[in-house]
């Protein structure tokens, strides 16, 4: 069992340790990228959604619901994600400070993956597709459709 404290705990330590190296090294950034902010997004959303995480780099998909859905976990700072492959659902979350999460998209991954329809495969293989865009399909997943709701309410709502 995740000790769900702890791991906001740790994740907010992380930022003020970030906070830190900047104010002693003025003009240097030491933002959280690449894997960790990954890794990071898939711990926190497995612990508020009560999924079970597959191993790291498993294709297509990062977790497992109670029921066998596989769900493809995407976490950023930024302003976009991206896929290699359509994913049979999909949570995308923004990374705060503080070491909790704002839900931009929870829903089928085919939504996401008809955004790049009939567009070429960039060269490093990932369709990139920004958070405004995922917040609008987000109000289109349809509520009826097989789709699981938290089984822990989520760090932080979207507003």
């Amino acid at each position: 069992m995740i000790n769900h404290g702890r791991l906001t705990a740790l994740v907010k330590q992380l930022y003020e340790t970030v906070d830190e190296l900047e104010s002693m090294f003025p003009g240097r950034h030491f933002t959280p990228d690449g894997h960790m902010v990954g890794s990071l997004g898939e711990c926190l959303v497995a612990d508020a959604y009560g999924l079970t995480l597959k191993t790291a780099s498993t294709k297509g998909h990062d977790a497992v619901t109670g029921c066998g859905l596989e769900v493809e976990i995407k976490a950023t700072q930024a302003n976009s994600v991206a896929f290699r492959s359509e994913p049979q659902h999909a949570i995308v979350v923004k990374i705060l400070r503080d070491g909790t999460f704002e839900e931009i998209y929870n829903g089928p991954g085919s939504l996401v993956w008809a955004q790049f329809s009939g567009k070429r495969l960039p060269e490093n293989g990932q369709y990139q597709i920004r958070l405004s865009k995922l917040e609008k399909l987000n109000q289109n997943v349809c509520r009826d459709r097989p789709h699981f709701e938290a089984q822990v309410a989520p760090l932080a709502t979207s507003t």
